[in-house]
């Protein structure tokens, strides 16, 4: 299969490789951080859970981020990547630490989330830094293969950090410090595997570079205007990430519901309920594996759009086939599903991006599309938060995402009709 021999040489590539274990690493312990703050939060003894809490403590930790996300991607494009994965994951390991230390001493909340939103702030920086540095150890002809491998080895990584810091939490006194201090130590795997790579490897290329921040951030201001101008010339790229950033809303305000339901309807116990929504993630991982197997192929049969489009409408049908139950089985059934759809539409984002974007806007944009991420998905935090009552049971909310899939699948289709119109006519 062209599938697998494209992978065997992408393995043969070292910096390939060395690029692919510091990711794994980085987002298996972003997988061990999240998992201990969201249990932290929703399966706390002391704590009472509504959606509004939880809409509350994604924006706390998600939305300021939003505004230094964008600044995040003009300093990726003038700093040498490599660094920024070093001294990053040092910054997150140690203000991990400093989190469990938090919990430890039961301090307020809002001390807490001020911490958290500490680390999930570098977060932009490495997550973004590593999808525009992939161009640069990879060449055009296999960069398809490799967004269907490297983002979603990485999300499947995040999973398993995910499925340890269930198993912790459910064993261990003071499981909660526990966690975070594994995440932390994770991060300082991560930091030291960037160090088997040159400085210069990642880009971007010398010419660009500001060693000195003060220069950096003078230019801010004028490099975000230039990457979103970029942007707007890039019609394909623009398309991609608003129809993803919608995906992103839909699969928020499902898994907010997930949450609920795990806490107060598919257990009579906190652990139950704990134990429930750790299969649900491990399910969603399982999707997340079946579309790096299958987008290549889709990708090259259907388009980028193509397949992003036959991903929504299968999302706007089997939403409401599978969600409207509200049983536990079928949410299985239907994580494991929207895995595979987010993740099969975020590796044709993914591609298009890298293909559309030039390598000295990357940064920039990739920090935008990781913004575009966390609104879309507190976005949906909020909505779920007016209407999901306690136990999580609201028709209203799944019938909304199905509709919201089904535009989406619509616009895409119209997106695909018009550029085959318009290859035609170009030919004609």
């Amino acid at each position: 299969m062209s599938v697998v021999r494209d992978l065997r040489v992408l393995l043969r590539l070292r910096n390939f490789r060395r690029l692919l274990a510091v990711r794994l690493l980085s987002q298996c312990a972003d997988g061990v951080y999240q998992v201990a703050l969201a249990t932290y939060v929703v399966f706390s003894p002391e704590k009472e859970t509504s959606p509004a809490a939880i809409a509350s403590a994604m924006a706390v930790l998600l939305l300021p981020y939003s505004l230094v996300g964008p600044f995040a991607g003009v300093l990726l494009d003038r700093w040498r990547r490599r660094q920024v994965f070093l001294y990053g994951n040092l910054l997150r390991a140690l203000l991990a630490a400093g989190t469990a230390a938090l919990i430890l001493a039961s301090v307020p909340d809002w001390l807490f989330y001020a911490s958290a939103l500490s680390v999930t702030a570098v977060n932009r920086f490495v997550l973004a830094g590593l999808s525009a540095a992939l161009p640069r150890v990879v060449d055009d002809e296999r960069l398809v293969i490799a967004n269907s491998l490297s983002p979603t080895a990485g999300t499947l990584a995040a999973t398993l950090g995910g499925g340890l810091a269930f198993g912790v939490r459910l064993i261990a006194d003071d499981s909660d410090a526990v966690v975070v201090l594994l995440g932390a130590v994770l991060y300082l795997c991560s930091a030291l595997a960037s160090l088997r790579m040159s400085r210069e490897l990642l880009g971007p290329d010398p010419e660009r570079i500001q060693p000195r921040l003060s220069a950096a951030l003078a230019s801010t201001a004028r490099g975000l205007v230039d990457g979103l101008r970029h942007l707007s010339q890039r019609r394909p790229a623009a398309r991609a990430l608003a129809a993803v950033t919608l995906m992103r809303f839909c699969y928020g305000a499902l898994f907010v519901t997930v949450l609920m339901l795990s806490r107060y309807a598919w257990g009579t116990t906190q652990a139950d309920g704990l134990a429930v929504l750790g299969l649900a993630v491990a399910a969603s991982g399982a999707g997340f594996f079946a579309a790096a197997v299958l987008s290549p192929w889709a990708v090259g049969k259907l388009g980028p759009f193509g397949w992003m489009t036959l991903c929504t409408g299968s999302a706007a049908v089997l939403t409401p086939a599978l969600g409207l139950t509200f049983a536990r089985t079928p949410f299985l059934v239907a994580a494991f599903m929207l895995g595979l759809i987010t993740q099969g539409a975020k590796i044709a984002t993914d591609t298009i991006v890298q293909t559309s974007v030039d390598d000295a806007y990357r940064g920039r944009v990739f920090s935008l599309y990781d913004v575009l991420f966390n609104v879309g998905f507190v976005g949906a935090a909020g909505v779920a938060a007016l209407m999901l009552p306690p136990n999580g049971r609201s028709p209203a909310l799944v019938v909304l995402v199905s509709a919201l899939y089904a535009v989406l699948a619509a616009f895409l289709f119209r997106t695909v009709r018009a550029d085959r119109v318009g290859a035609a006519d170009g030919q004609g």
